[in-house]
């Protein structure tokens, strides 16, 4: 969890990954977006590939990024339970409130 927050705790990174949400993109493609150096917009990268958020495909001399977004919501479910924050388990919901599902 902690390569997650690290990677998170970057505004370039975490600007990537708001990209990345809208569909793949070529390492290009994102640089664009950004006034860094691409030296720089690969060490992002990396971090973000290390943290396992973006799954990188290559082909030829050109590399797509996407987003693991099922990484991303473990690692804040981890952190929200940690702190307690968040709904409680469905079952303990339902002993709570006497509701269950029975007819």
């Amino acid at each position: 969890m902690n390569k997650v927050f690290k990677a998170l705790a970057d505004p370039t990174r975490r600007k990537v990954l708001e990209l990345l949400r809208q569909r793949p993109m070529t390492a290009g493609e994102l640089s664009e977006q950004f006034e860094v150096s691409k030296p720089t917009m690969s060490a992002h990268f990396s971090v973000l590939r290390e943290a396992d958020l973006i799954d990188a495909h290559k082909q030829g001399t050109t590399i797509t990024y996407r987003l693991k977004l099922s990484v991303l919501e473990e690692a804040l479910l981890g952190f929200s339970q940690a702190f307690g924050i968040g709904a409680a388990d469905p079952a303990e919901q339902t002993a709570s409130t006497g509701k269950g599902s029975e007819p």
